[in-house]
């Protein structure tokens, strides 16, 4: 098969196909690809985990999405002692920026007051037992 001579002012080499071997107007380079509707991973988990579900939250019956219904799970099974849920949830918090609250080691008022009223109770047992 003799190949046409090239046009009249027109390269060819890479990325300058030929005019006989171009797609034609209206022809896809792909004709047999991905179907229209076809959907991909990303929009599949997406539909799912936005899908609703009943659940018993504080003895009533609350509809929830998926995903949120699987963050309960996680954060309730960390909370109970699970190892394995708890680092996965500081991860997850980690991703997305969540930081886990710092622990408060400051005391109320009424606290303090007890803690006042134990330390004298203490300092007076101490100076009656040396004194004997």
């Amino acid at each position: 098969m003799k190949k046409p001579p090239p046009s009249a002012g027109y390269d060819i080499g890479y990325g300058k196909p030929p005019e006989h071997s171009r797609f034609q107007k209206g022809q896809s380079g792909n004709p047999k690809g991905r179907p229209k509707g076809a959907l991909n991973v990303g929009t599949v988990l997406n539909r799912t985990l936005s899908e609703k579900v009943v659940v018993m939250d504080q003895g009533k019956r609350r509809t929830i999405t998926k995903l949120e219904a699987a963050f309960k799970q996680l954060v309730n099974k960390a909370a109970q002692g699970d190892a394995r849920a708890l680092q996965q949830l500081l991860s997850l918090g980690s991703h997305i920026g969540v930081e886990p609250p710092r622990a408060t080691n400051a005391l109320d008022h009424d606290e303090t007051a007890v803690l006042q009223q134990l330390l004298q109770r203490l300092s007076s047992d101490d100076s009656s037992s040396s004194q004997e």
